[in-house]
């Protein structure tokens, strides 16, 4: 099965748009009405805590879902708004609502912030495009370094700086419970597009979080993942297995992106070409970076890869 969305995940039940539902105790869900390709049956936002609380990934900017956290509030005094990266589904709301209950807005940084040295150096070329449903104004009241705690008052979170889908990723662990957004997910692989995304990063994140001892993960899309540690494993294997995918792509000869994309997601829904063809220019990108491939004229979107001669040094 080469899809980037997992039909077992398809048959999970779905939660109720707007409505706050506990999913472990003391944390409560509410999912934001924008379901689709990319997101799943929606946006999950998520209110931690009771009498005072913090809230995580406010969402888009829709005043109906605002209405909604605003309501599973109850009143309660919101001491924090955690951003787990600045994608429109996640940030977008987070400047109206925090006006709503006079709360910061807090998260990693810009949304060029995070970058790895190796996407800043493609992106300095040129021609890698990306940027899809990148908040590009979007700006926290304060940076949170990783590491950090919050006190929200009725708890506390750390905030786990875990680049790979975005430069600026955080995850936030709540005791045993880490909200994941969309670093890992339960439905689906993880989105890696260029330069806002990273191969090695993802990697290198994912490692650091297999060496937790986290008992559920809550992401920001799709229902709770209550076995954390397998499907790490999982997401490291699918990666190296796509790494090995392309390879296999290149040895025929020379390939742009899109042919080497459609000879490996043969089963693809039309919808998710475009999503696959940015996790396989992450690949090459990682693959030409490490002087394992060629590109010809550039590492640029429109390029020709080819493997590299063994000899050849990167």
């Amino acid at each position: 099965m080469n899809t980037i969305v997992e039909p077992m995940a398809r048959e999970a039940e779905k939660p109720q748009v707007g409505v706050a539902e506990e999913v472990s105790p003391g944390i409560r869900r509410v999912l934001a009405p924008n379901p689709g390709a990319m997101t799943h049956w929606g946006t999950n936002s998520y209110l931690l805590g009771s009498r005072e609380i913090a809230i995580v990934d406010p969402g888009p900017d829709d005043p109906a879902h605002r209405a909604a956290l605003l309501k599973a509030t109850g009143g309660a005094t919101v001491r924090a708004i955690l951003v787990t990266h600045a994608h429109r589904d996640h940030s977008a709301g987070a400047g109206a609502l925090a006006e709503a209950v006079s709360a910061p807005v807090l998260a990693f940084g810009t949304p060029l912030d995070g970058r790895s040295a190796a996407m800043e150096r493609f992106t300095a070329t040129g021609g890698i495009g990306g940027g899809e449903g990148v908040d590009r104004g979007f700006w926290p009241d304060r940076p949170l370094f990783d590491g950090e705690v919050v006190d929200f008052g009725d708890g506390r979170v750390a905030a786990l700086h875990t680049p790979g889908h975005f430069g600026g990723h955080l995850c936030f662990a709540l005791g045993d419970v880490l909200f994941s957004g969309d670093h890992v997910m339960g439905w689906s692989s993880t989105l890696i597009s260029p330069p806002d995304g990273d191969v090695r990063d993802f990697l290198a994140s994912c490692a650091r979080l297999a060496a937790r001892s986290d008992r559920l993960y809550l992401p920001g899309h799709g229902a709770p993942v209550p076995e954390p540690g397998e499907r790490l494993a999982w997401l490291v294997a699918h990666r190296h297995a796509r790494e090995r995918e392309v390879r296999a792509a290149l040895e025929n000869g020379p390939a742009g992106a899109e042919a080497i994309t459609a000879a490996i997601y043969d089963d693809l829904p039309k919808e998710l070409f475009p999503a696959a063809k940015r996790n396989v220019l992450a690949h090459l990108l990682d693959l030409h970076d490490r002087g394992v491939i060629r590109a010809d004229p550039a590492p640029i979107v429109g390029a020709l890869w080819s493997l590299a001669d063994p000899c050849e040094k990167p």
